[in-house]
C-alpha cells in the first residue's frame, strides 16, 4: 500500500499523479510570503510590500500592500494604510485607511480616522468614528502614490 493513495486509484495513476505534482510549481503567494507584525511588537515608521500583510501588534505610520491587509483583533494601529483589500479586526487611534477594493470591518474593532473605499463591508458591533467615502481606483492611486514608490 501507497501511504496517501487513494483506495479507488490504480498505482499507476497515483505515481503519474505524484510526477505531476512534484514538477507543479508553487505558487508566489503563499505563506511564506505574508509579513508579520506579531503581538508584543512595535513598528514606528513606513513600510510597503507587494505581498500580504498580517499586523497583531503595534504600527505607527505609513503602510502601503499591494494585496491583503489583516488587522488582528489585538493590534492598535495610527497613521496612514493604503491597501488592495483590508480585514480589521483591530484598534484605530487615529489616520486614514485607504482600500483600492473591499475594506470589511469586523465585530469588535474600533477605528477612530477617515476611511476610503470602494466595497464597505461591516459587521454587527463593529464601531467607527469619523468620515468615510467611496473612490476609484484612479484616486486610490493618486493617493498611494508616495507611499507605494518606496517599492521602486
Amino acid at each position: 500500500m501507497i501511504l496517501g493513495k487513494k483506495n479507488n486509484v490504480s498505482e499507476e495513476t497515483f505515481k503519474n499523479e505524484q510526477k505531476i505534482m512534484a514538477t507543479t510549481p508553487i505558487p508566489s503567494n503563499n505563506m511564506n510570503d505574508v509579513n508579520r507584525i506579531a503581538l508584543g511588537t512595535k513598528l514606528v515608521g513606513d513600510m510597503a510590500s507587494e505581498n500580504d500583510i498580517r499586523i497583531d501588534g503595534d504600527f505607527e505610520g505609513r503602510l502601503y500592500c499591494a494585496g491583503r491587509l489583516v488587522v488582528g483583533e489585538k493590534a492598535v494601529l495610527k497613521g496612514d494604510f493604503y491597501c488592495a483589500d483590508i480585514d480589521f479586526s483591530g484598534t484605530m487611534k487615529g489616520g486614514n485607511i485607504y482600500a483600492k477594493q473591499t475594506l470589511s470591518l469586523k465585530s469588535g474593532c474600533t477605528i477612530e480616522g477617515n476611511l476610503f473605499f470602494q466595497r464597505f463591508q461591516v459587521e454587527l458591533d463593529s464601531r467607527f468614528t469619523g468620515a468615510c467615502k467611496v473612490i476609484g481606483e484612479a484616486e486610490f492611486n493618486k493617493v498611494s502614490a508616495p507611499v507605494s514608490a518606496m517599492l521602486k
